[in-house]
């Protein structure tokens, strides 16, 4: 009887430790389902530059650490840099998650490099009333670029993006035109042609209709389960803020150049607080910027050269020789310190001739102050007193006294000379001076 009883409570306790293994087996798998259920969303409103790429950069990559279903750039923008687009084109490739691009709300557009972007996306949607195309590259001013070297370059962007199109099944002959002949479509023809796969009202009609949409990334296939999933919204922080503004080449080097001359005033006049102000935060300003640009070392050490020329200027006597090669050596430095062969990451010449003669003018006032201190007369001490005018208070053959700008001084003369006549100093031993008779009498 105890037998029995013994092997009814063994079952009895296999039999529940069953029950509860799959009870939390399950809410384990529910957890997990609802770790993949979280959706991270990343707005694009403005140009494509390189402080939206490290914006971008650093939300996929928070989104793979928090295993998310996927990540959603929901896209306004009218284009901008390729090389920055190359970039985030790179990362959304690379990413170990579905990455979608929605061009939305109504009446956005994915122009230019959104056209790019959008195309090369794991997912392509768009909201009804936007448009997509005009990926003819242009320069930076928004000027064409000229016929060889915009041949080469359109060459080069079409052979790149029909790459990246035909591996995600869309239509690469129109990708093709958008770049070549600028064609821009609707949302409505985006999807007929196969440039896209869904038109969506709303992020949450998106998330609908992406539920158990497959997606192949590198070998390997995910379903997206973002029916009802919780959305996370990544928004620009302050550095994105101060990186947008900061990060355009031209704005980088003028604080670069202005943080330079509010130094070296600082430097010349110590004490005057706000120039040194000035320049210490717009250089950690134009530091922060370089973080993103394509730095090129060689245009930053000339343009540190030419400060050691200008300075060495002010020390040695080189007839101006010296601030030629700094004047030189300033704007070689303004023209190569983005490495790039693209306009618009360049500094543009209406900015680095100003900026170079600017800073030339400071140095050149600086060195004008010196030079006229080294001729300046002395006027202390007895340097000073060489060539000034007094007075004979006695008769001077060989000794008396004179008076020299109130004081009274004992003196030598070569020649006699009568009181109260002209003297002038021509040289100063110990505390007698040395005197002849003034010839301008």
């Amino acid at each position: 009887m105890n037998l029995r009883r013994i092997i009814v409570f063994i079952l009895v306790f296999i039999l529940g430790l069953a029950l509860f293994l799959n009870w939390f087996r399950a809410e384990v798998l529910a957890q997990d389902d609802e770790k993949k259920r979280v959706v991270y969303v990343l707005s694009v409103d403005g140009t494509i530059n390189p402080a939206l790429s490290d914006y971008i950069i650093k939300g996929i990559e928070e989104a793979e650490q928090n295993k998310a279903a996927c990540v959603i750039i929901r896209m306004d923008t009218p284009g901008g840099v390729v090389t920055t687009t190359k970039t985030i084109i790179k990362e959304m490739i690379n990413a170990k998650l579905p990455v979608v691009v929605y061009v939305a709300p109504s009446g956005s557009s994915a122009s230019s490099a959104g056209a790019l972007i959008t195309v090369a996306a794991d997912v392509a949607a768009m909201a009804p009333g936007t448009n997509i195309g005009a990926a003819h590259p242009v320069a930076g001013g928004g000027q064409e670029i000229g016929e060889s070297m915009s041949e080469k370059i359109i060459n080069d962007l079409t052979a790149y993006i029909r790459s990246i199109v035909v591996k995600k099944g869309r239509n690469a002959e129109w990708a093709e035109q958008a770049i070549r002949e600028s064609v821009s479509i609707t949302a409505k023809e985006a999807l007929e042609i196969k440039v896209i796969e869904i038109i969506a009202d709303s992020l949450p009609d998106l998330l609908e209709k992406l539920h158990g949409r497959q997606v192949e990334k590198e070998g390997r296939n995910f379903t997206l389960e973002t029916k009802g999933a919780q959305i996370e919204k990544i928004l620009p922080g302050l550095r994105f803020k101060i990186l947008d503004v900061v990060a355009n080449p031209n704005i980088a080097y003028i604080l670069m150049m202005i943080g330079g001359i509010g130094i070296m005033m600082e430097l010349y006049n110590p004490g005057l607080i706000f120039p040194g102000v000035v320049g210490g935060i717009c250089l950690l300003l134009s530091f922060f910027a370089l973080q993103v640009l394509p730095v090129n070392y060689v245009g930053i050490m000339l343009i540190i050269l030419s400060v050691i020329l200008f300075i060495l200027e002010l020390k040695i006597a080189s007839f101006g020789l010296l601030s030629l090669g700094a004047i030189i050596s300033l704007t070689l430095g303004s023209i190569m310190l983005f490495d790039t062969g693209e306009t618009a990451m360049r500094v543009s010449w209406s900015v680095i001739i100003p900026m170079v003669s600017m800073v030339s003018a400071f140095f050149i006032f600086a060195l004008g102050l010196v030079v006229k201190a080294w001729l300046k007369q002395p006027r202390t001490g007895k340097q000073g007193l060489i060539g000034e005018v007094g007075v004979a208070l006695t008769n001077l053959d060989t000794e008396g006294k004179v008076a020299i700008h109130g004081e009274y001084w004992n003196a030598n003369a070569d020649g006699h000379i009568l009181k109260g006549e002209k003297v002038r100093v021509i040289r100063v031993d110990d505390l007698c001076l040395k005197v002849t008779r003034d010839p301008g009498r």
